[in-house]
């Protein structure tokens, strides 16, 4: 028989009782030593590993309880609203794991705090934070042919129109990039593959979708002639998270999906008649769900055939219907839909795009190689391309997949989720009036607006839980004075049957997530201490003074920061740099600062430093805020600043 494979979150555990034995062994150290003299050299251990955490089974139908030692099954990525953070969530446990501060001030951490998350969101000339505000609507992974590969999530910033890029392995934000000449920055999907070379088959670029119309460039002019203004879908390269080209199209672009070709990119849209106001986006029967031809539009740049606008440099190109009549040079499709539509999303086969109504009681089912063929010419219409329009409901917004050739629709007018059969909705839509598309309805409390399943954004969907974000909760929890929690709702879809199995609470307020098998997120435990250039060692230890610049450079190893007493002078600049120098897994260590706005810490073997100007003459313990060890009260150096 074959060996059975360990789980990697098993092989990667906490050595429980290393930790044990370390605090022991580093508290009789620091009782020892009355003047803290540090050796930082790591603490050798022979404790024999001990078993880890078992893997919770899988519940049953009804039931969603991971017992205490047992690990959930999935992880649970989900935006935080304008709170601009990201959550990590257990699945299906409802155990918030972590919270991602990405375009948000988080003082536990000191993100928005520390000089190096200050340079990754972005500073004014004086050095302060240039937004301390976001608001963060989706999250996606990026991808290895169709499904994920454990390396970024990416999510957006609505309020800035600024896309993030957070690292898998630390579960940190590494990059933000503020899109040029774009306002409600809202829809955001990685490519599932790069198709130009059949060897590169990963995410290459993030596509952003502009919800709201703007001057173009918005520098003043055409401020009373919103004719004049409009909308751009940017393409944004991944690694370097650089802005590779835009694209000029008709339309509020609300949501964004990819194929799994590597081909297409697509937008649902609302405002096709490019109104300013409610009663003309209202005119039109239909939207539209655009498509972009990738492949055309980085020709067109590749050749020359673009423009700029105001100060940006970034190539911007013609995508509107206007400038697109002929399909065998068009860039763009507009494929239309139900009016008002919320959401598009790609089942996992590959073969089609569903977007849902919101204003009307559908959902539309857009066959891609239809939308080829209308490229190539060789379809009549673009709404030639839509193989389905099942009646579902009220307020359909988002669309989720299973393995099985269902999708599930949240409707927000109905407070519902619907299960539906889509090859019936085809059949039905051909005229076959006896295929019953509508498999389920479920109540959910109350107004559903996202919804996604387990692993439903991939070609490894695989049909086990739909979580429905509510937007209202209203009797479902105790409450809490006028502002309410929204409700996190899970579903078991493997049966035939849907099964409600947990309510979660959701501080307000949630937008998009995905859920990803835990087995794809590979996390490190703790830092290499040579990624931080400027890492303090024994070495370079110390305190030193250039003019009124002052560099601090301390270490921190339990019990004691290397520097017990840190003296300067009123007016100096000071810089202050902390190395994390113990080896064990979890051992973090605070660093703040009492009246001087101060306060992060550094995980083991990280860097993290501070610039502040001292003008508070007087004496200031610096002090750890992150418990560590039995004498983790004990754990502080004296800060004082000369008068």
């Amino acid at each position: 028989m074959a060996k059975e494979k360990k789980d990697p979150i098993e092989q990667a555990a906490p050595i429980l009782e290393n930790r044990r034995r370390f605090l022991g062994h580093s508290a009789l150290l620091g009782l020892a030593s009355a003047g803290v003299s540090l050796g930082l050299a790591g603490c050798k251990d022979d404790a024999k590993p001990v078993a880890a955490a078992a893997a919770a089974p899988a519940p049953a139908a009804g039931g969603h309880e991971v017992n205490p030692g047992q690990l959930d099954e999935y992880y649970h990525f989900s935006s935080g609203g304008h709170s601009g953070e990201v959550r990590v969530i257990g699945v299906p446990s409802g155990r918030e794991l972590r919270r991602i501060p990405v375009f948000n001030i988080d003082p536990m951490v000191g993100w928005g705090i520390t000089n190096e998350s200050k340079a990754i969101i972005g500073t004014n000339p004086d050095g302060s934070l240039k937004y301390t505000t976001g608001d963060t609507h989706h999250v996606h992974g990026s991808y290895k042919d169709g499904t994920y590969d454990s390396r970024w999530l990416f999510v957006n910033d609505k309020i800035h129109s600024r896309i993030a890029r957070i690292r898998m392995d630390t579960m940190e934000v590494d990059k933000i990039t503020e899109l040029p000449n774009v306002m409600g920055f809202h829809g955001i999907f990685p490519d599932k593959r790069d198709p130009v070379d059949e060897k590169i088959n990963y995410t290459t670029r993030v596509f952003c979708g502009a919800e709201f119309h703007c001057p173009l460039p918005n520098d003043g002019r055409d401020l009373d002639d919103p004719s004049k203004w409009g909308a751009l879908f940017s393409c944004v390269d991944a690694q370097s998270m650089e802005v590779r080209w835009q694209v000029r199209v008709d339309g509020n672009m609300d949501l964004t999906a990819t194929s799994y070709d590597g081909k297409l990119a697509a937008s649902n849209q609302y405002n096709t008649e490019n109104a300013a106001e409610l009663g003309g986006m209202m005119s039109a029967e239909h939207d539209a769900c655009v498509f972009l031809n990738i492949a055309r539009i980085e020709q067109m740049v590749k050749d020359g055939k673009f423009t700029t606008i105001g100060k940006s440099k970034v190539p911007v190109v013609d995508g509107r219907k206007a400038a697109n009549s002929d399909p065998k040079t068009a860039l763009t499709c507009y494929v239309p839909v139900g009016k008002n539509p919320h959401g598009v999303n790609a089942t996992p086969d590959g073969k089609y795009f569903v977007c849902a109504g919101k204003l009307s009681p559908t959902a539309t089912v857009i066959e891609l190689a239809l939308v080829h063929k209308w490229f190539a010419g060789e379809l009549p219409k673009e709404r030639d391309a839509v193989v389905a329009e099942p009646e579902i409901g009220l307020g359909p917004l988002h669309t989720a997949f299973d393995n099985k050739g269902n999708a599930y629709t949240s409707l927000f007018l109905d407070s519902q989720v619907v299960k539906w059969n889509i090859e019936k909705s085809i059949a039905f839509f051909k005229g076959d009036k006896a295929a019953k598309f509508v498999v389920d309805r479920m109540d959910v409390h109350y107004q559903p607006g996202h919804g996604f399943s387990s692993m439903g954004e991939t070609k490894e969907a695989d049909g086990k839980y739909f979580n429905s974000g509510n937007k209202f909760s209203k009797d479902r929890f105790l409450p809490v004075g006028p502002l309410h929690p929204e409700t996190e709702q899970l579903i078991n879809i493997s049966g035939e049957k849907m099964v409600l199995i947990a309510d979660h609470t959701a501080y307000p307020e949630p937008h998009d997530g995905i859920i990803v098998r835990r087995d794809v997120v590979k996390t490190r435990q703790i830092y290499n201490l040579d990624d931080f250039p400027n890492k303090v060692t024994p070495e370079n230890m110390g305190i030193e003074r250039k003019g009124n610049k002052v560099n601090v450079r301390m270490m921190s190893q339990a019990p004691a920061f290397s520097l017990p007493v840190i003296k300067v002078k009123k007016g100096d600049e000071v810089t202050l740099t902390l190395t994390n120098h113990d080896k064990v897994e979890d051992l973090a260590h605070g660093c703040a600062i009492p009246n001087y706005n101060i306060n992060f810490i550094v995980n083991p073997q990280e860097t993290k430093s501070v610039t502040f100007k001292a003008d508070k003459p007087g004496a200031y313990w610096l002090y750890c805020t992150h418990f560590c060890h039995a004498l983790h009260l004990e754990m502080r150096s004296r800060f004082l600043v000369e008068a």
